[in-house]
């Protein structure tokens, strides 16, 4: 269960980030911020994870 979301949190974070430059490049300020947020919670998944990981050890 772990790896598997783990490598969702990372492919959620890649997509904000996508998304980000995209409205950077564009000047699209709605399209930042919704990268920013899909960002956001790839990363709060991946630390979840993490911390899921730890007390597991």
């Amino acid at each position: 269960m772990g790896k598997s979301e783990k490598a969702k949190g990372k492919i959620e974070e890649t997509k904000g980030k996508i998304k980000e430059r995209l409205g950077d490049a564009t000047d699209n300020e709605s399209m930042q911020a919704k990268g920013k947020v899909q960002k956001a919670k790839g990363n709060l998944r991946q630390a979840g994870e993490k911390v899921k990981d730890a007390f597991k050890k």
